[in-house]
């Protein structure tokens, strides 16, 4: 029986001088998600559609003392992708940890939604996500220089966000709920795929309503809205984008070597009631 080992204890939740590549780095989750990396050691490249944002990014950033680079990349165009990587090593010499926090919704009955529409949030959700894993995934996989059977963790960590949508229906999310699920099960294949050959851990983590500009209007406490999201979530609230820095970290560390190919409830217990 091998022993725990104070010095892995002591450092198993540790980003330290990894490079992590953030998409959706503009939103509020990704946004959150960049600077804790940031905050906790690691080299952070962030992408989005946005230059100007991205541009504010960098500099609110760097004046806390975070090392990090932005590129404005669109995650659904493979060239772009595949540019984006490239810039990305260039810069830092490699990508350690990938972090997916980019999406799109457009809530329609589908009896009103057009399948241009439903096909939009599809590719946003989904294929865009593919499109990132397979291109980034590649690129752990070149860094491990023809080694196979590595040891779990060490070849790169991946975390994708994808929602409680991905385990429930729900009216006018044909395509958003039919996207993140797909996400999911896409994880979960891709784990089989690179997990025990290249040691790369990929997992999702599945959050309900969280506070941003788009949902601001769902934090009414006296709203009918919030009050029957409260018949759902024994935590008593909804999230903040903090609430996610936790699993972020843990998911792209050391201490989640077991874990891959896994759907991760971080709902409050929206799941359990």
């Amino acid at each position: 029986m091998v022993p725990v080992r104070k010095e892995f204890v002591n450092n198993m939740f540790s980003v330290e001088g990894k490079v992590a590549l953030v998409t959706g780095a503009t939103g509020a989750l990704g946004k959150v998600m960049a600077k804790a990396y940031g905050y906790a050691g690691a080299k952070v490249v962030m992408t989005g559609r946005n230059d100007k944002k991205l541009a504010a990014l960098e500099e609110e950033f760097k004046a806390e003392g975070i090392e990090c680079c932005y590129v404005v990349a669109d995650p659904s165009d493979e060239e772009a992708v595949k540019a984006l990587i490239a810039a990305a090593v260039e810069k830092y010499g490699e990508i350690n940890i990938l972090a997916i926090a980019h999406g799109f919704n457009k809530p329609q009955n589908i009896l009103e939604q057009s399948v241009a529409d439903w096909q939009y949030i599809i590719d946003a959700d989904m294929k865009s996500v593919y499109v990132v894993l397979k291109y980034v995934a590649e690129q752990m996989v070149k860094q491990l220089n023809g080694a196979e059977n590595v040891p779990s963790g060490q070849g790169g960590k991946i975390v994708v966000v994808t929602s409680q949508r991905s385990k429930r229906g729900m009216a006018g999310y044909t395509g958003y709920c039919a996207s993140k699920g797909g996400a999911d099960m896409m994880i979960a294949s891709m784990a089989c795929d690179l997990s025990a050959k290249y040691g790369i851990n990929i997992n999702a983590i599945c959050p309900t309503v969280f506070r941003s500009e788009l949902t601001e209007w769902m934090f009414d406490v006296e709203s009918e809205v919030y009050k029957n999201f409260m018949k759902r979530e024994p935590i008593g609230r909804l999230a903040e984008p903090e609430d996610f820095v936790g699993y972020t970290l843990f998911l792209s560390s050391d201490a989640s070597n077991f874990i891959t190919g896994a759907a991760c409830d971080c709902s409050g217990g929206y799941l359990v009631c």
